[in-house]
C-alpha cells in the first residue's frame, strides 16, 4: 500500500460524513449487483456490508475501493467511478 492510501485509511477511521457513508453504500450495492469478488474469503457479502455499514467499516470499504480502481480485472466503468467517488469523498472530508 502506498503512502497516499495509508493517509486515506488514517483519515477515514470512524468517519461519520454522510457523503462518505453514502458513497460506501453505493459502491457495495454495485459490487453485490455485479457479483464482483475482491476478497477470497469475505466474512460477509457486500450486500450485508452495505446493510450494516457503520463508520468503523469505512476503512475496509476504502481498501476495496482502492483495489477496484487499480484492478485491471475489473472492467465495470460504473463500479470504478463509484470507487473513485468514494476515494474523493474521503479526501475531501
Amino acid at each position: 500500500m502506498d503512502k497516499k492510501a495509508e493517509e486515506l485509511l488514517e483519515k477515514c477511521e470512524n468517519i461519520e460524513d454522510s457523503s462518505v457513508m453514502g458513497s460506501c453504500k453505493v459502491m457495495l450495492d454495485m459490487m453485490a449487483k455485479e457479483n464482483v469478488a475482491i476478497d477470497d474469503k469475505p466474512s460477509e457479502t457486500y450486500l450485508q456490508m452495505a446493510e450494516t455499514l457503520s463508520p468503523g467499516d469505512v476503512p475496509k470499504v476504502l481498501e476495496l475501493a482502492l483495489k477496484i480502481v487499480s484492478s485491471a480485472d475489473i472492467t465495470d466503468s460504473e463500479l470504478k467511478v463509484a470507487a473513485s467517488k468514494l476515494i474523493r469523498a474521503i479526501e475531501m472530508s
